[in-house]
Formats: C-alpha cells, sequence, structure tokens
C-alpha cells in the first residue's frame, strides 16, 4: 500500500497579493512615421468618375457579391420553410391561448 506524502511545511499559508489598478501613470504616446500621401496621377486630387460609370459600377459590384454568395440547397430551403410555419402556428396558439385566459380573467374581473 502506497504511504501519503505530506507536505514539508502544512502551517504556512498562502499568501494572496492584491493588485489595484490606478490612473496614475499616464502611458507614453507612440509614435509612428508619417507617410506621404500617394496621389493619382500625380495630381492632388483623386480622379472623378462620370455619373454613368458609377451607375453601372454600383451593379457590377452588386452582381460580383451575388456570385460570392453561397445559396442554400433546395432541401435545405424547404427545411427551414417548414421550420418557420412550424414556428408561426406555435406563436399563433400561444397567442391565442393567451388572450382567451385574458378575456376570461377580465370577464371574472368586471363581473359581466
Amino acid at each position: 500500500m502506497a504511504k501519503k506524502v505530506k507536505p514539508a511545511d502544512e502551517t504556512k499559508k498562502t499568501v494572496v497579493r492584491r493588485v489595484k489598478a490606478s490612473d496614475d501613470k499616464k502611458p507614453a504616446k507612440k509614435t509612428t512615421p508619417t507617410k506621404k500621401a500617394v496621389t493619382v496621377n500625380g495630381g492632388d486630387k483623386p480622379k472623378k468618375k462620370g455619373l454613368l460609370s458609377s451607375f453601372f459600377g454600383y451593379f457590377t459590384g452588386a452582381w460580383h457579391e451575388l456570385r460570392q454568395v453561397r445559396w442554400p440547397s433546395r432541401r435545405a430551403t424547404w427545411g427551414m420553410t417548414g421550420a418557420l410555419l412550424a414556428f408561426t402556428g406555435i406563436f399563433i396558439g400561444f397567442i391565442l391561448v393567451i388572450d382567451l385566459v385574458f378575456e376570461n380573467l377580465f370577464k371574472l374581473i368586471l363581473g359581466n
């Protein structure tokens, strides 16, 4: 049978040191090297797009985003539709029960 080993000094208590946060010391500001601004076409202002270019650019970007969407399968879509209809039915039933309870409660209170 194994012997139980006792610690060398059982009378020592664990010392807990509490550290408090203080706002006495402010953090040093970090300095970052500044970069020169990059200009388009060597000018000061960026090149402006025309109204027609912006209009078609919007739809081109929207089409690009639509192509990145991962659409659910037909089976997953029907599953989510079924879950939505089941939840709606349960919620309608809950509201109807609560309505009947309150209707009877008010009739009891008002004595009608």
